[in-house]
């Protein structure tokens, strides 16, 4: 059975988020846990239950747009500076002081945005496959135009007619079957060209994901799931509900949030960790190289073996590198 803790839920900033929290409440600093895109909370249930086992208190929020948390109407709604200010709400209604931030995929570039912003509330930062980069020299939009041409999903997301969440939201299955599956087995190509906006993806792969999704059979896929059926059911029911628009208004806020950070020093000053998995073929490991010259207190981790959902694929190497990171740099 699927192993969690109680929803709880905080008002902050605004809105009302749903979160789990699990461990000694006495423990500090604890973690809390940021999901990325098209995930929830429940994407962290290995690590709530190994690492609250552990002794080490623990937080996991549906963020702003997903599963029980609010989901405003604009999309301005949706910008770095909400979602961090989500964070910082999350521990005051906790009546904590400092955390660890730890993000995966979206999640990531949300937690790498907590010691720029927020550094008072930050005790340290662990990336998992989202690398921190500096500032893009023009729009991340533009960026990945250029390299990638106007399929591109995150391109596609731009668009106010919102095709993509008509697709994904009108096939939630399917998003998920498409989507939750271990890489196909790795190919000799790497990257041609340094990482873009923090996508390090070759501009040779397809990452029309909407049109992927849209003409997806599973019986015709060979890729292994990383989901039981009733894992699969727990992200399907979610998103029948919500839809997805909450979600891609995140992207929708990357050329706002590039704007708006223009004069931000991007160094991170508190200690962190970038955990890399080797097989994710959007955000390779060869897309955190140079994050040392803007975070001098940095350890970096490979996962082997491991595609993009590395929290869910790798549950128990994530959750024990989590764990002696933690001891080892903060008791």
């Amino acid at each position: 059975m699927i192993d969690m803790p109680p929803l709880q839920f905080a008002q902050t900033n605004g809105i009302r988020m749903g979160y789990y929290d699990a461990g000694p409440k006495g423990d500090t600093p604890p973690l809390v846990l940021c999901h990325g895109w098209p995930e929830l909370a429940f994407s962290w249930r290995h690590q709530i239950k190994a690492l609250s086992e552990a002794g080490i208190r623990v937080m996991a929020p549906d963020q702003r747009g997903y599963g029980s948390t609010d989901r405003p109407e604009p999309v301005e709604a949706y910008d770095i500076e909400q979602l961090t200010g989500d964070l910082t709400g999350l521990l005051d209604h906790l009546n904590i002081d400092k955390a660890i931030f730890v993000g995966h995929d979206w999640g990531g570039f949300v937690v790498w945005q907590m010691p720029l912003r927020h550094i008072d509330r930050v005790a340290g930062v662990v990336g998992i496959n989202t690398p921190h980069m500096v500032r893009a020299p023009i729009d991340p939009i533009e960026i990945f135009r250029k390299r990638f041409g106007d399929m591109m999903y995150i391109v596609q997301f731009q668009d106010p007619a919102r095709e993509p969440d008509r697709i994904f939201g009108s096939r939630v299955e399917q998003t998920f079957d498409t989507f939750m599956r271990k890489p196909p087995p790795r190919s000799a190509e790497a990257p041609s060209e340094p990482a873009a906006a923090g996508i390090g993806a070759s501009p040779k792969l397809n990452l029309a994901f909407p049109q992927a999704v849209a003409a997806y059979d599973a019986k015709r896929d060979p890729r292994t799931p990383i989901l039981s059926a009733e894992e699969k059911k727990v992200f399907v029911d979610a998103f029948s509900k919500t839809g997805f628009t909450g979600g891609i208004n995140w992207y929708r806020n990357m050329s706002r949030n590039w704007q708006r950070s223009a004069g931000l020093d991007h160094t991170v000053r508190v200690p962190s960790l970038m955990i890399m998995a080797e097989n994710d073929v959007v955000l390779p490991p060869s897309a955190a190289d140079g994050m040392e010259k803007i975070i001098p207190d940095l350890e970096k981790y490979l996962v082997r073996d491991s595609g993009h959902w590395t929290q869910q694929e790798k549950p128990e190497e994530v959750s024990a590198k989590l764990i002696e990171w933690r001891r080892r740099r903060f008791g």
